[in-house]
């Protein structure tokens, strides 16, 4: 059984995610050619569509600057424990 990498990145994040394999899918990124034959009501030919790309290679998006930012925790007074932007300090949470 193989070991789940721990990411800071979950799977609504605006990208398909596969904690469990390390990679994520993110649009119009790693596309490769895909030659398929027709079959059923979906015609042949060569394809474009993303690949699966490593963890480590992405980060997310600054909700206040738009920019590729690292992820920290911070905790509520409550105790509830939060991802934050480390660039703004703004939560990266909905």
């Amino acid at each position: 059984m193989k070991a789940r990498k721990r990411a800071k990145i979950k799977k609504n994040d605006q990208l398909a995610v596969a904690p469990v394999r390390g990679k994520v899918k993110v649009e119009a990124v790693g596309m490769i050619k895909r030659h398929q034959k027709p079959a059923g009501n979906r015609g042949g030919g060569i394809i474009d569509k993303e690949s699966w790309i490593d963890i480590s290679n992405v980060q997310i998006v600054d909700p206040q600057s738009g920019k590729p930012s690292r992820v920290s925790y911070k905790v509520d007074q409550d105790g509830t424990k939060f991802r934050v932007a480390a660039a703004s300090g703004h939560s990266i949470e909905k």
